[in-house]
């Protein structure tokens, strides 16, 4: 019996040796035979590794080779920050900061040698929203709320639980550009629902925009305002994009298109072709809902902001949009050509001073609220934009470090091994809605805490009470300026007290 044994397992030994040794042969010709790769013609077999490396190199690089700080989009600092805020573990470290407070664009904020004492401290008051223009302004609470992911971009659990940890935390949810889905309606949060430029959720049968499906959802009351997207920072001047393998068939559904077949958007709302057409659409959408519209945009150059707040004061107050979302140009969440998420539109840190500085100058900043987003997912960012001129921001990506995001950056494969951009339902398992949602909550609230404190420690009440002369921006060479001598407050060119806003006189 043992002699029968050792001969099975030698000769199954022998089995697998000749296997093995045909499969490398069949791979050695393969590869030499074969005319596209010109590394594995000339080095067959032994080729392959270079592309097993160069596909790991990623990973590689996050977890063991490069520093806290060197990492793009997100190095690990600002993750693990974001990390310790969503299980609420506290922003404190030791031993000093890695930040490089010398590096050009360090962000520095000018402290109070009397900070305000916590029984003098006030909690940052609400803003309301379309106040005296539509018929049900919204009041909104928190100044972190979560920018716009759609259902289709994102899952099932990650919608469910960033909208139950919205409603946890008193922030706002952007749906993005797929419409209302049946999960949005779960949580009972705020929604501001975004318009994109194929209509998702509220078209007709030709594609159009139908004015029946705006009625009905603005007779839902968590339904709190409108954002007509114009363009974001991932991709400006290209539609939203959803590969095929992520368009199932209860997202098609939703967004009325075929399942199986990439959902891609116009580059533009094709009726929207002038700041005056947006105007008019803007009106028109604020009529049928009476409901808070904003645009959201990004910023290429002055022009746009110029041409917009003239058309604004040369038709009326009334015709403004209620608020404008500004996107970065390094914002990113959605799948975006590289050529478009590299080199279009202007950052952040110079398209939002711009943009408050137009609504001042044209004399409507009272008017319109201002919503700052793109890569603004710490406390000290949102600080910066707060004295930049935001009335609120939003985020994408924080939420999703708040979920459980390692950057695998493969939001756009359907393969996210977190279950956040993903519709497969065994990866989707990984992401408990019920553990996740209380994550989702600590982040935001404690976001607005850090902020109140940075607020407090720069000798203000509260956080609505930063300006420009409260953060100072590293230069590169051991020096600093004031934001408020990189971006000077203009001076108005209208005023709001005169008859159909002549021009001030100097």
């Amino acid at each position: 019996m043992e002699r029968v044994t050792t001969v099975f397992s030698v000769s199954l030994g022998v089995i697998v040796v000749v296997v093995l040794m045909a499969g490398l042969v069949f791979w050695y010709l393969r590869d030499i035979t074969q005319k596209k790769h010109a590394i594995l013609r000339n080095y067959p077999i032994v080729g392959h590794l270079r592309y097993f490396f160069e596909q790991m190199g990623e990973y590689f690089r996050q977890y063991f080779f490069l520093g806290d700080r060197e990492e793009m989009p997100f190095n690990r600092a600002t993750r693990g920050w974001v990390y310790r805020l969503a299980k609420d573990e506290g922003g404190t470290i030791g031993f000093g900061s890695t930040y490089n407070l010398r590096e050009r664009g360090a962000i520095i904020f000018v402290n109070s040698p009397f900070p305000v004492l916590k029984e003098d401290q006030l909690p940052t008051p609400t803003l309301t929203i379309g106040e005296g223009y539509c018929t049900t302004p919204f009041v909104a609470g928190s100044v972190v709320n979560i920018s716009g992911m759609s259902f289709g971009a994102i899952s099932r659990p990650a919608v469910q639980a960033l909208l139950r940890g919205a409603k946890l935390a008193g922030c706002w949810l952007n749906t993005g550009e797929g419409g209302v889905s049946p999960y949005h309606l779960e949580g009972g949060c705020d929604l501001i629902v975004q318009l994109g430029t194929a209509k998702y959720g509220v078209r007709d049968e030709a594609g159009q925009l139908s004015e029946a499906r705006l009625r009905e959802l603005a007779a839902i009351a968590s339904v709190r305002a409108f954002e007509l997207k114009l363009s974001q920072g991932a991709k400006p001047g290209k539609g939203g994009l959803l590969p095929a393998e992520k368009v199932t068939e209860e997202i098609a559904r939703i967004r009325g298109i075929t399942a199986g077949k990439a959902s891609i958007s116009p580059n533009r709302h094709p009726e929207i072709k002038d700041v005056h057409a947006l105007l008019d659409m803007v009106v028109r959408i604020r009529q049928v809902t009476g409901k808070p519209v904003g645009i959201k945009a990004a910023i290429g150059g002055w022009y746009f902001m110029s041409e917009l707040c003239e058309a604004i004061v040369l038709r009326g107050r009334e015709f403004a949009p209620d608020f404008i979302t500004v996107d970065g140009g390094e914002g990113g969440s959605g799948a975006a050509p590289q050529a478009l998420a590299d080199h279009m539109a202007l950052s952040i840190d110079e398209a939002l001073p711009r943009v408050v500085d137009s609504l001042i100058e044209y004399g409507l900043r009272d008017r319109v609220r201002v919503v700052a987003s793109g890569k603004l997912v710490t406390s000290a960012r949102i600080a910066w934009a707060l004295s930049a001129g935001a009335d609120f921001v939003t985020s994408a990506r924080g939420f999703m470090f708040s979920m459980g995001c390692i950057q695998a950056m493969r939001c756009h494969t359907n393969t996210c091994p977190t279950g956040i951009t993903t519709h497969d339902a065994k990866l989707q398992r990984g992401l408990v809605v019920e553990e996740k949602y209380e994550r989702v909550a600590n982040y935001c609230r404690n976001l607005n805490q850090e902020v109140d404190m940075i607020a407090h420690a720069c000798g203000l009440k509260h956080s609505r009470e930063f300006q420009r002369e409260h953060v100072r921006i590293a230069q590169g060479d051991g020096g600093s300026i004031a934001l408020s001598m990189r971006y000077p407050y203009p001076k108005p060119r209208y005023s709001k007290s005169v008859s159909e806003f002549a021009p001030l006189e100097d």
